[in-house]
């Protein structure tokens, strides 16, 4: 089996996903597009170059239904001959296309593959789709679906996460991540992203509040009690599941959970061959990939037991990583992967994570990827892991090697 190398990473800056947003103008096609004619422009590449575009959004209704894969394909700049593949795994969308991308590749299906994803979410609203998970009784039930909030105080209840250590892991993630800007240690990924006009509209994350402090977060109220204590009463749900709590701890809001955002991110994936054929250097390989379910209640949960399986299958131990992307969609699952593998705090979303800086669902896994990369390359470490919880229990990793 062939190696599958990551030759390059781009990402939009993260708007704001809502109307006053500035990504707000473009659809998900027009931010696709300009993605791809960006790696196609820094790479070098001309007619049917790669095997495919595999493409993840998660709410893939409205202008993000379809095909919106192929759509980009035809709205870019790249050859008509490039086929398109949409795909659907939550939240680890974008991470599910760099790992199939990868995949197909080591199994010689191809010599190069661009993947990432793709999210609007001031455009396209989380749960516009109707989910079955979500809305059809007999699979709710038999479930015991609860909304991902629940599901994450679920987490610091059963996992003993308090209000203040939520908080304090978010005013960490705000504090890195205006380091990282300050320091420009995103500068080789994130593109400047221009209107019809060629006028550039946002060329940083704009969700970021720099000044976070924890009296800023103290005075919040939880996000998800009403709904777990009175209407609709989710936490009642909740203790069906888990009779051993006596209540749910309502800890999160919306200052140290992930931040409704606009993005898209992408990734070149290739083998050796087609690196020397382009003229192009590979930044790192990718050592593994992995995916797996878990209880769909409590949903949140999965970063720990697909590093469990993706370090077991790929014969590696959690002292071997370097460096850790775990994506914050809420304060408890960052807090419980660093529990379950005692991991260093400083070694785990080291320039701020999704509290700070948004979680646009179909390209966030694709950008921390990126993220771990230009980090690993900036420190000149070797090894670095990426992994997502995943609406309706499961979750994904991803392990690079830099080069």
């Amino acid at each position: 089996m062939t190696d599958a190398f990551i030759y390059d990473a781009v990402r939009s800056p993260r708007g704001k996903g809502r109307p006053d947003g500035a990504l707000h103008e473009l659809t998900s096609v027009a931010l696709s597009a300009k993605i791809l004619d960006a790696l196609r422009e820094r790479n070098g590449l001309e007619g049917h170059v790669v095997e495919d575009v595999i493409w993840g959004n998660v709410t893939q209704v409205g202008e993000q239904g379809g095909c919106l894969a192929r759509s980009a394909v035809l709205a870019s700049g790249l050859d008509q001959s490039i086929p398109g593949l949409a795909i659907n795994r939550f939240c680890a969308s974008g991470m599910e296309a760099v790992n199939l991308a990868a995949n197909q590749v080591k199994a010689g299906a191809g010599a190069a593959y661009i993947a990432g994803g793709v999210e609007m979410m001031g455009r396209v609203p989380m749960g516009s789709d109707g989910a079955a998970i979500a809305v059809d009784p007999s699979l709710a039930m038999k479930t015991y679906f609860v909304p991902q909030g629940i599901s994450a105080d679920i987490i610091a209840t059963e996992y003993g996460f308090t209000r203040e250590m939520a908080d304090a892991l978010a005013v960490e993630s705000q504090n890195r991540a205006a380091m990282a800007w300050a320091e420009d240690r995103f500068g080789r990924s994130v593109i400047a992203i221009k209107d019809q006009n060629g006028l550039t509209i946002l060329e940083r994350d704009e969700y970021m509040r720099p000044g976070t402090d924890m009296a800023t977060l103290g005075a919040l109220k939880p996000a998800f009690k009403d709904m777990g204590e009175t209407m609709p009463g989710f936490d009642k749900i909740a203790l069906m599941k888990y009779p051993h709590l006596e209540r749910i701890n309502h800890i999160h809001h919306a200052g140290n959970s992930s931040g409704i955002v606009d993005g898209a991110a992408a990734l070149l994936i290739g083998n050796a061959e087609f690196g020397a054929a382009h003229g192009l250097k590979p930044r790192a390989r990718i050592r593994a990939t992995a995916k797996i379910g878990t209880d769909p209640t409590i949903m949140l949960t999965g970063p720990v037991p697909v590093t469990e399986k993706i370090l077991r299958d790929a014969g590696m131990a959690i002292g071997d990583i370097d460096l850790f992307e775990v994506n914050e969609a809420f304060a408890a699952v960052v807090l419980r992967f660093q529990q379950a593998f005692d991991v260093d705090p400083a070694l785990v979303n080291v320039n701020g994570g999704s509290i700070a800086l948004g979680h646009p669902l179909g390209a966030t896994g694709a950008i921390i990827i990126g993220t771990l990369l230009d980090e690993l390359e900036r420190r000149g470490k070797t090894v670095g892991l990426a992994t997502l919880c995943i609406a309706s229990g499961m979750g994904a990793a991803t392990i690079i090697e830099r080069l």
